[in-house]
């Protein structure tokens, strides 16, 4: 594939992602996608990878995630796909993409593993950095706020041993998230790039949620 041809896929591609997610809840809205398409790339320029897959995964990872579809898991994949097709995409990658899309989430992690990928790999650790350090717990606050729930109740502790479906389900105060998930995430970054990047927004959580419980004393 000629350069100039991969340039208008990835143009044509971040403009109709900026498009299809102008009205998205602000935690996963196109600055979400902005912000793990940068890191992703980041992160590729490390490994050995084919990196329009990569891009195209990273701008196309929440084009209609689950949790906004009534829990449809293949509406993302789909909707990939159809868009990739119309402008000519290869099969092998739409069909790599897809794949990155099904898996690359923290609930796909619920599953027994499956597809695995240095591409997945990649994408992965680029939307779980996004999901830590300042940015996460915006996120968190942000979708919590969406979603109408309480942000901390001493009364109702984190569930650390939860299925999938009690995660999907879950209404639970914003703050027990970190626990649920956030926390977790630094242990299960793929590549080096991405655990060197994972450590600092890690500790950040740590002292926020340090802060957070004196203020509540």
């Amino acid at each position: 594939m000629q350069a100039m041809e991969y340039e208008k896929i990835v143009e044509a591609t971040t403009n109709f992602v900026r498009n299809t997610l102008k009205d998205a809840e602000g935690g996963h809205d196109w600055w979400h996608i902005y912000r793990v398409w940068t890191n992703a790339k980041r992160i590729a320029s490390s490994e050995k990878c084919d990196i329009l897959t990569v891009e195209l995964a990273a701008l196309l990872h929440d084009i209609a995630d689950s949790k906004f579809h009534g829990g449809d898991e293949e509406i993302g994949p789909l909707t990939a796909a159809n868009y990739l097709r119309s402008i000519g995409v290869d099969e092998p990658i739409i069909d790599h993409v897809q794949q990155i899309i099904r898996n690359v989430s923290f609930k796909s992690g619920f599953d027994k593993p499956g597809f695995q990928s240095t591409e997945l790999h990649i994408v992965q650790d680029a939307d779980r950095l996004d999901a830590i350090g300042a940015i996460g717990i915006a996120r968190t606050f942000s979708y919590g706020g969406f979603k109408n729930r309480e942000i901390y109740n001493p009364e109702i502790a984190p569930n650390l041993n939860m299925s999938k479906e009690e995660y999907k389900n879950s209404t639970a105060p914003s703050l027990n998230h970190f626990y649920e998930k956030l926390l977790l995430l630094k242990d299960k970054m793929n590549t080096e790039t991405g655990k060197k990047l994972a450590q600092q927004r890690h500790e950040f959580m740590e002292n926020y949620l340090e802060q957070f419980y004196m203020e509540c004393k």
